[in-house]
């Protein structure tokens, strides 16, 4: 019964928070996602990478082994994904680069931040921003043939993610004024994330439903297999392996699906994926986070 409180306790506020931002849409009211998601990709989550980073008491040397184990990781999950695309002759443009990188943002970062507090953060920020540098160029190459090195450059959040590793590493602070600044612009990044996937959700039109929840159980398990062999393989234990592993296992990101509808993907088919995986992950999540804890 205590697990069953803890688990709750931990994924009740990630769902209730997506669960307003869907009903806020189905109400009728006005929600602007692209202005909000800017406002989260360029301002208020590279704060929160920055100040996570800079505050965590984590172990750099730690930090660098979960960047490592999760670059890995994900290599192989898009090595497994493409020969399971090419084996039932699916469309390597659409589903590729959805099932390989998951919701770390949304759900990812809140879920270990709730699970494991301020350090379950610091591990979470690392795989997020490995994820993002993924997503903006192997990721972005699969649906369009040609990926950018230069806008994941220019990304707020890997500026963030590198400013916030050198203070880590060599100690520093940013002065108090200026730290309460970016913390408080930061804590609007999880709840904002949050209420934006319901909305996103609520809005998407899903199609080829029976292949997508095939494919989302599909992911769940590979996913899964992939943090938990590759972080014990790198020697990651308690926190970092928990981490690790559930932010591989989050559900198809909304981002997929607006990639897919920029550039000419099968766009319905990437709204199931995202609306199945996503509900799936209601159940999934406190089921692998009642096996990681």
């Amino acid at each position: 019964m205590n697990l069953f409180v803890t688990v709750l306790e931990i994924v009740a506020p990630v769902f209730l928070l997506a669960a307003i931002g869907f009903s806020w849409v189905k109400l009728g009211f006005e929600y602007r996602v692209e202005f909000v998601t800017r406002l989260a990709m360029t301002l208020s989550v590279p704060c929160l990478i920055f100040t996570s980073l800079m505050q965590t008491e984590v172990d750099p040397v730690a930090l660098t082994t979960v960047s490592i184990a999760a670059t890995v990781s994900y290599a192989a999950i898009a090595v497994a994904f493409y020969a399971i695309i090419l084996l039932f002759r699916l469309d390597v443009r659409t589903y590729l680069a959805p099932l390989v990188f998951g919701n770390t943002g949304n759900i990812g970062m809140p879920l270990a931040l709730f699970a494991f507090g301020q350090d379950g953060l610091g591990y979470a920020v690392v795989v997020f921003a490995v994820m993002a540098i993924g997503s903006f160029t192997f990721g972005i190459w699969v649906v369009t043939g040609g990926g950018s090195l230069t806008k994941v450059i220019k990304e707020p959040i890997v500026a963030a993610t590198i400013l916030g590793g050198i203070f880590l590493s060599q100690g520093w602070q940013t002065p108090r004024v200026l730290t309460n600044t970016l913390e408080l612009i930061g804590q609007i990044a999880i709840p904002i994330m949050l209420i934006t996937l319901g909305v996103a959700v609520a809005r998407l039109h899903p199609g080829r439903l029976g292949r997508a929840l095939i494919l989302s159980l599909v992911k769940a398990a590979v996913c899964v297999a992939a943090g938990l062999g590759i972080g014990m393989a790198f020697g990651l234990s308690g926190m970092a392996l928990a981490v690790l592993t559930v932010q591989l296992a989050t559900p198809v990101a909304v981002t997929s699906y607006m990639l897919a509808v920029k550039y000419g993907a099968d766009d319905d088919a990437v709204a199931g994926l995202v609306v199945v995986s996503t509900l799936l992950s209601v159940g999934l999540v406190p089921l692998l986070l009642a096996f990681l804890i």
